[in-house]
């Protein structure tokens, strides 16, 4: 008989298009992955996929035990899901305090799945630009925040997203993009565009420029689309994640280059109260957010 491991190995396969990717987002050695696929043939009492097709072809018996996986599964995740609900109740709130606009973009995706599956769950947006969110949690006024930087906090839980690259924007034809990198020094004599947070949950500035002393004039704006229109219009230069902004690169709108030789990488992280963290319903949004996240947003990477 097929197991729940043998399931799962199918549906990622299918999402990864190969074996050994398969394997690695699984945790599975090669010898293991081979394993599996040979009892899951043996059962189905033929080949589950062709051989030598990139990406990976389903043959009929394949795409039979697919179904199946995908329904079996389901069906464990809303047996979960019941069973939370029994265990820790049905009802409750859930106010998200987001400091990125950007956000938004796979935050509402999210959010709408969500209340699909936990309909007694409150949701709300607090509203405006936040300093720094997690201020709203200590006051409770909110439950959740998405935050770019996990300083340690009494009784606040991190719960990480992803990890993404920072990269400099620039307008069209500025001096700078003769280069294949920028360092701290070109910064120097710039117009740095920002959201209006303080220096130290800016990567650009606490990773890149304040270690080597270089405090270029800073303006700031709330909105990324702000922000990107005075990068057009020479108006100054910008370090944002290229997940934020990818639309406007694909359009060529405006310029970007790495920051450093081997690049300035970033996290972002869910952030709750750590005893309101493992509530169900919680653990599963958290969930859903890392899954939709890897799914619609390109250049990320696990944490």
């Amino acid at each position: 008989m097929l197991e729940i491991r043998h399931f799962h190995l199918l549906t990622k396969l299918a999402d990864a298009g190969n074996l050994a990717r398969a394997g690695r987002e699984l945790h599975l050695s090669q010898p293991a992955v081979s394993r599996q696929m040979a009892d899951i043939e043996e059962h189905a009492g033929g080949l589950v996929f062709e051989r030598k097709t990139k990406p990976i072809r389903f043959t009929p018996l394949g795409f039979r035990l697919l179904e199946t996986a995908y329904n079996v599964l389901s069906a464990l995740d809303r047996n979960e899901r019941d069973l939370a609900r029994l265990r820790d109740g049905q009802a409750g709130q859930l106010r998200i305090a987001v400091e990125c606009h950007s956000c938004f973009d796979w935050l509402m995706p999210s959010m709408d799945a969500f209340r699909h599956d936990w309909p007694e769950v409150e949701m709300d947006l607090i509203g405006g630009f936040h300093e720094d969110p997690v201020d709203l949690i200590d006051a409770d006024k909110a439950d959740l925040a998405i935050v770019s930087h996990a300083k340690p906090r009494k009784g606040i839980a991190y719960h990480p997203l992803f990890r993404y690259e920072v990269r400099a924007l620039l307008p069209h034809q500025h001096p700078l993009l003769q280069k294949d990198y920028l360092t701290a020094q070109d910064f120097r004599n710039e117009t740095l565009i920002t959201y209006p947070i303080d220096c130290e949950r800016l990567d650009i500035l606490r990773e890149v420029l304040g270690p080597a002393g270089v405090t270029p004039k800073r303006r700031t704006t709330e909105l990324t689309v702000a922000i990107l229109q005075l990068v057009a219009s020479g108006r100054g230069i910008a370090a944002m994640a290229t997940w934020a902004v990818q639309p406007y690169l694909d359009s060529n709108y405006i310029a970007q280059l790495p920051i450093r030789r081997n690049g300035l990488f970033a996290n972002l992280y869910m952030a709750t109260d750590k005893s309101r963290g493992q509530l169900a319903y919680m653990e599963a949004f958290l969930k859903l957010n890392r899954d939709t996240c890897f799914t619609t947003l390109r250049g990320i990477e696990k944490i």
